[in-house]
Parts: structure tokens; C-alpha cells; sequence
């Protein structure tokens, strides 16, 4: 009945559209745009490369000013932050995030992130980060790696799954105290819901490029990409509902502390502690401290933003690399000359600083492929970009991350080309710094990504440990571009064999 009601409704839309003169160069621009939404990220850098930087993009009942300067990306993010918003177009599109720190505006957004600021430089954090990199490295990827490695015809394995799955009980590890064994060397098992929070990745970017209203009725309807999230997220809940419970039992009988099932540290108990023992004085985020709610948004964003981030950075980086030998040769000089011998180490954090090739190989990789593509913000007034380009208030300005990644004018003729050398000082010894308002992966200004460090420490580590251990090679003909998602995740995954080194 719902299809029969969308369908009716598809029709009206149709014929209201095509018969309308000012709408028909804008309907066949958003058929266009669907048709092609796999292709939307080099669609949206070719416009603008033709358009100098900026341009405003119209579909049927909405338009946005979508831009890759980075004076414009500087005057938003840093200049004039306080009047760009994310706005509640922002929260409507990632509701499911809820009020945790990627869609939380104002006193309650940087109570937030004064919470979390501290808590990420705490030493209690570090440990249990490096902790439960080691653990999850030597008693998961590197057995399921072997495992490929020794099989008889080398076993063809998707490393982008084998990716998400190490990462996702990392992080589950470090932000739950819960490790679900996502990963495990026997098998590689199923698990409703972290396949529903791939689900709602792929529903959530429709939201980005359809018309609001369109979205809205379906989400009212029930049907289509909407109904898909919806499945997905309430099976998400329902495991985030119940790890916040027994954390919630368990900390309000004071009989945790700061230890996990693990012995350890985890980030949601301290952020319970931080926000309900008076960590931060008075305000909103006090009484929300006692909140189940808060504290699975809290779980949820943190989720989301370490699985994701070093899942999309390590796929990428392996691919890049398995395809320029020159750049893997200089990688494992490097890994070697500061391991003091051929046979792989877990490294310190001190250690990982070091290896400065590698951490351009990273920068790089994140360059050319952001884990996140865009970010965009909502105008408080009308206001006039440095490019010269008005928004008016509560209009939508969109910044194509990727497309920055790109531009010449900011990376020179060889933006093309993957050369971690352009992160380097002359002699190699040491990384420069590139402005964040050009370099937008991490974004910039006060908002800025409080994950950076984290995701280089994972990425380098993992990187050295797999490719000082294996020989990665793509498998002939399989075909890498981006998927259809708010993350930039490969479309098939990176299906590979792995030999091990001699």
C-alpha cells in the first residue's frame, strides 16, 4: 500500500515539475543527479574547476552554494565560525546522530568538546588506545592476514571488510569497554548491527542530495532508502541502548570506577563521570549527564567517528601504495631503519613520529580520498564570501572536501599524482604543516576534529604492521571508486592477496 501511495505521489511530483518552465532545467538536473550519484564527487569537482572554485547548485525546491576555495573555507570554519552554524537542516539529515558532538551547536557543543578534549590527553586514554591497538593487532588482523597468506591459492579476502571489522571492535573496545570480536581469525561472523550501521551510512547520503521534502515523505511513508535507515537504526539503538545500560548499572553502583570488563579505561564511563560529577560547571550538559539518551549519542558519534575515519584512511592508503612500488619501497626503508632490524614491532607513539615518510603516505591518502568528502554549514545572516558569492540567511553553504583534494591551484599540476614527498621539508627529515582551510580533511577552526592525532597513531601503526609483514596486491580487475555513502568507502570493497615477506 505504502509503494502504491509513493507512487501516486512520484507522479504528481512529475507532472508539476515537467510542466513547469522554470522547474524543467532543474527536475532533469536532480534526475540527472540520481542517475549519477555514484559519480557525484567528480561530478561536483569538474563543476567546479569549470566554475572557478564555486557555483550554486539548484534542484526543485532547494539549491545550496557549493564552494572548494579556501578563503571561503577560512572565513566559515575560522573567521566568522560563530555565524555558520550547522544549523537544524544539519541535524534533520543526521538526526540519527542525535545531540552528540557532530551535529551539537552553541555552549552545549563545546561543553562537549571540552569534555572530550580532555579526556582524549589524558594518560588513562593513551594506554588503553595503544593497549587495545596491540591487542586487536597481534590477536586478529595479523592472524586473519597469515591465515590468507598461507592459504594454498593465497585467499582472495576483502581488506576493507577485514578493516571495518578490526576497527569496529577497537573502537568498541576503547569507547564501550566492550569488545564484540568482530574480527576473529576462525571465522569472520555476523553481526546485526554493525552491518545495520553500514545500512545507515548508504540511507543518510540520500538525504544530502534529494529535495527535504522528498526525504521527509518517504520517511513518513515508510518506503525506499527511509525505510531502510529506519530498520537499521533501530537495530543500532538497540545494541548502543543496552552497553549504556550495564554502564549505567555499573557506574551508578560505584563499583567500576575508571575500569572496564578489560581492567581498563573506557571513554564512556569517564564522560559520565566528567559530565555528571560537575567536570563542567553548571549548564545544559550537567543534568544530561544522567541521561541514557546523551550517553548513546555520545557512544554513537565516537562510534562512528573511529570506525570510519581509519577504516576509509587505511583502505585507501594500501591501495595507493600496492599501486605505486617507488612510494611501498620508501615506506619500508623507512619502517626498517627505524625498527632497528627486518622483524616488525609494535611502535610507540614517539616512534610512530618518526617515520615522517609514511605519515605523508597517510596525508596523502586522506587527501585524495577524505573519509568524509563535504562538510556543510547554514548562514545566521546574509553574508558576503571572500570569493564574492552571497548566501542569505539560513542558506546552505557545502564544501566539497574532495574537490579541494584536487584543485591545482592549491596542490599545483600534479594534484593528481600520489607523491607524499609534498608533505615533506627538502631534506625529508621532518612534515610541514599545510593550512587546515586547504588541507579540509580534519576541518578547521574551533570545530576542528578532535580525532586527528588519533586517526594518524592507528593508520601509521597498522600500515607499518601490515605492509612490513605482507605483500599486498590488488586482485587483476577488480575495479576501486568511491561508494554511495556519507563516508568515502570503496563502492566493492579492495578484494587482495597477501604474501607474506621474505
Amino acid at each position: 500500500m505504502s509503494t502504491i501511495i509513493l507512487l501516486f505521489f512520484s507522479a504528481i511530483l512529475s507532472i508539476l515539475l515537467l510542466t513547469s518552465i522554470a522547474n524543467y532545467t532543474r527536475a532533469k538536473r536532480l534526475i540527472f543527479l540520481l542517475r549519477n550519484a555514484s559519480q557525484a564527487h567528480d561530478l561536483v569537482t569538474r563543476s567546479l574547476k569549470l566554475s572557478g572554485g564555486t557555483f550554486v547548485f539548484k534542484i526543485p525546491f532547494t539549491h545550496c552554494l557549493i564552494t572548494s576555495d579556501p578563503q571561503n573555507a577560512h572565513h566559515v570554519f575560522s573567521k566568522r565560525h560563530s555565524d555558520f552554524p550547522k544549523g537544524p537542516e544539519f541535524k534533520d539529515i543526521l538526526e540519527a546522530l542525535g545531540e552528540g558532538i557532530f551535529n551539537s551547536d552553541g555552549e552545549f557543543g563545546l561543553s562537549q568538546r571540552r569534555i572530550l578534549h580532555s579526556l582524549f590527553n589524558s594518560p588513562p586514554f593513551e594506554r588503553v588506545l595503544m593497549t587495545t591497538l596491540r591487542r586487536k593487532l597481534e590477536s586478529g588482523l595479523l592472524p586473519v592476514l597469515d591465515r590468507a597468506a598461507s592459504a594454498a591459492a593465497e585467499e582472495v579476502i576483502d581488506l576493507q571488510d577485514v578493516f571495518k571489522r578490526f576497527m569496529f571492535d577497537s573502537i568498541c573496545t576503547t569507547v564501550l569497554g566492550f569488545d564484540p570480536n568482530y574480527l576473529t581469525v576462525d571465522l569472520l561472523p555476523d553481526l546485526p548491527y554493525a552491518e545495520a550501521y553500514d545500512d545507515m551510512e548508504e540511507a543518510v547520503f540520500y538525504r544530502h542530495i534529494m529535495p527535504e521534502f522528498w526525504w521527509k515523505l518517504q520517511r513518513w511513508l515508510r518506503v525506499g532508502e527511509e525505510r531502510k535507515l529506519h530498520e537499521a537504526w533501530e537495530k543500532f539503538d538497540g545494541f548502543l541502548y543496552e552497553r549504556v545500560k550495564l554502564k549505567r548499572q555499573s557506574f551508578n553502583r560505584k563499583t567500576e570506577h575508571k575500569e572496564t570488563e578489560h581492567g581498563e579505561f573506557d571513554l564512556l564511563t569517564a564522560f559520565m563521570r566528567a559530565a555528571e560529577d560537575g567536570e563542567e560547571e553548571g549548564g545544559e550538559i550537567r543534568e544530561l549527564g544522567k541521561s541514557d539518551k546523551l550517553m548513546r549519542d555520545t557512544a554513537f558519534n565516537l562510534i562512528a567517528a573511529g570506525r570510519d575515519t581509519v577504516t576509509v584512511t587505511l583502505v585507501w592508503l594500501l591501495w595507493l601504495v600496492a599501486s605505486n612500488p617507488e612510494v611501498e619501497k620508501k615506506i619500508l626503508e623507512e619502517i626498517k631503519a627505524n625498527l632497528g632490524g627486518n622483524r616488525w614491532r609494535f611502535f610507540g607513539v614517539e616512534e610512530l613520529n618518526k617515520l615522517v615518510y609514511l605519515h605523508g603516505a597517510v596525508c596523502e591518502a586522506l587527501r585524495l580520498y577524505p573519509p568524509v568528502p563535504f562538510e556543510h554549514r547554514t548562514a545566521a545572516e546574509t553574508e558576503t564570501l571572500p570569493s564574492g558569492h552571497t548566501v542569505r540567511k539560513n542558506g546552505r553553504v557545502l564544501f566539497s572536501i574532495y574537490s579541494m583534494g584536487r584543485m591545482e591551484e592549491i596542490w599545483g599540476g600534479d594534484w593528481m599524482v600520489f607523491r607524499p614527498e609534498r608533505w615533506l621539508s627538502p631534506d625529508g627529515s621532518k612534515n610541514v604543516h599545510i593550512p587546515s582551510y586547504k588541507f579540509m580533511t580534519f576541518a578547521a577552526g574551533p570545530r576542528a576534529c578532535l580525532g586527528k592525532k588519533i586517526t594518524f597513531v592507528h593508520a601509521k601503526q597498522v600500515a607499518s604492521a601490515v605492509l612490513c609483514n605482507y605483500k599486498v596486491e590488488v586482485v587483476e580487475g577488480h575495479r576501486v571508486s568511491p561508494a554511495v555513502s556519507i563516508v568515502l568507502f570503496m563502492k566493492d570493497g579492495l578484494n587482495v592477496r597477501v604474501s607474506r615477506r621474505k
